[in-house]
Order: structure tokens, then C-alpha cells, then sequence
């Protein structure tokens, strides 16, 4: 019998809106010991998903250009100046979700088969696809819902 995605999906889904600021969602992921959340917008439909690896791509790429390798020393410390005087700027702008977030929203169907979500999750890379019902999102599965299939007996012996 096929494990199907409603089994080993988490139902309740910890959403953030789209106008918190960066900090505030580094808190909340942190708080509730999760590396991701869904992003909502206004009217409480999810535009897209915010993670600990967008917050930490968003302040590497803040300190990190490498356009700078064919300048001069005295130009690389002018660009540096610039570059801080800029940061010092930004910083007194908070940095929101929607600036951050992955806009996309992939999902499956609540009966979709376990193999099938596995199959697109190491396809396109991801560790959380959500579960729907009738266009609905009723959950989320995670990698680490995918690893109850190895640790779960039951869920196992079905998936063999």
C-alpha cells in the first residue's frame, strides 16, 4: 500500500506575513525551532517561503562582491567606502520578508504518492513542499517528515 503525502505531512503550518522584517522573521524561525516558514500576504494567501538560507544568502551577498578584482587598490577602497556609507544607509531601512523570500509556492496533492514528492524535492533541490486539497494548503511535508519513512516501521515496510 503507497504512503501518500496527507500521512506524513505537518498539518499545521506556521505562516509569517510579507511586511515583517528580517530580524523579526530570524526570531521567529529560531523560537519555533523550524528553518523555514510560508509568507502571506494582506489577505492571508501564501506568496512564497522565507528560510534561514535566505536571510543567510541576503547578508552574504551584502558583504560580498567580486567585481572588484580588476580595480586598483585605490579604487578597491573607494568602492569599500561607498559600499559601507551605502550599508550605513540601508541599515536604517529594515529589510521585509517579500525582499527576501523565494516567491515561488510549490506543492502536491494531499494523495500524492511519498516517492513522487521525494522524486521533485531532489529534483528541484527542496527540503519543504506544501499539501493541498481542493487548491487549499492543509500542510507542509519537510525533509524531516520525509525521514519518518526510514524511522517509522510501518511507513517503511510500505514504501518497500
Amino acid at each position: 500500500m503507497t504512503v501518500l503525502a496527507h500521512e506524513i505531512m505537518t498539518p499545521s503550518i506556521k505562516a509569517v506575513p510579507q511586511s515583517w522584517t528580517m530580524e523579526r522573521l530570524a526570531r521567529f524561525l529560531t523560537d519555533n525551532e523550524i528553518t523555514g516558514s510560508p509568507v502571506t500576504d494582506d489577505t492571508g494567501d501564501i506568496v512564497g517561503i522565507a528560510t534561514l538560507k535566505d536571510i543567510t544568502e541576503f547578508r552574504w551577498n551584502a558583504d560580498r562582491d567580486n567585481s572588484e578584482a580588476h580595480l586598483t587598490t585605490e579604487e578597491k577602497q573607494e568602492a569599500r567606502r561607498l559600499r559601507m556609507a551605502i550599508f550605513e544607509e540601508m541599515g536604517k531601512v529594515p529589510v521585509e520578508v517579500r525582499d527576501i523570500m523565494t516567491p515561488s509556492v510549490r506543492s502536491v496533492d494531499e494523495h500524492t504518492p511519498v516517492r513522487d514528492i521525494a522524486d521533485i524535492m531532489m529534483r528541484e533541490h527542496l527540503h519543504r513542499i506544501f499539501v493541498t486539497k481542493a487548491d487549499r494548503i492543509t500542510g507542509i511535508i519537510t525533509t524531516y517528515d520525509m525521514l519518518k519513512l526510514i524511522s517509522d516501521k510501518e511507513l517503511a515496510s510500505r514504501c518497500a
